[in-house]
């Protein structure tokens, strides 16, 4: 009896989850670097050219070892289905306001590091590596406008 309970509280609670409609993020021009890194995140170039080939290494990554799709979505949106309860929501990266306040630089240290007062976690070293994670940015690059 006692697995059934459960088993309904956590179809319940997929349900609730789901049901959860997507609110924008708050203000995509925020920086989620310090400002005290801010400056030599911003240096740091993307060493991975936009090439349909990298842009499916990318997408390979962020759909699969990466596990970025889990939050922000296979759409890029920040709609993944882990997403849906985090406070700050994911970045959406088919805003365009995102892709213009934010360099390929900061994406990657936030990637390494994570985000404070966020859900995101740092994946370089844990799930993916720093060549890798530039993979994953030229892919996420690919989804502005969207």
């Amino acid at each position: 009896m006692g697995y059934l309970k459960s088993g309904l509280i956590a179809v319940s609670v997929c349900a609730m989850v789901a049901a959860t409609a997507y609110a924008e993020e708050k203000d995509p021009t925020v920086s989620r670097v310090p400002g005290d890194q801010r400056a030599a995140a911003k240096a740091m170039k993307n060493p991975v050219a936009k090439t349909p080939e990298n842009i499916a290494k990318g997408k390979a990554i962020y759909e699969g070892k990466g596990t970025c799709f889990n939050c922000h979505g296979t759409s890029g949106k920040g709609d993944g289905p882990a997403g849906a309860i985090l406070n700050p929501t994911p970045r959406n990266f088919a805003n365009p306001k995102f892709h213009k306040n934010r360099t390929d630089g900061e994406m990657f240290w936030v990637i390494k590091n994570g985000s404070a007062g966020t859900g995101m976690v740092p994946l370089i070293g844990t799930a993916i590596t720093e060549e890798e994670a530039w993979y994953v940015i030229t892919y996420e690059r690919s989804f502005e406008g969207k």
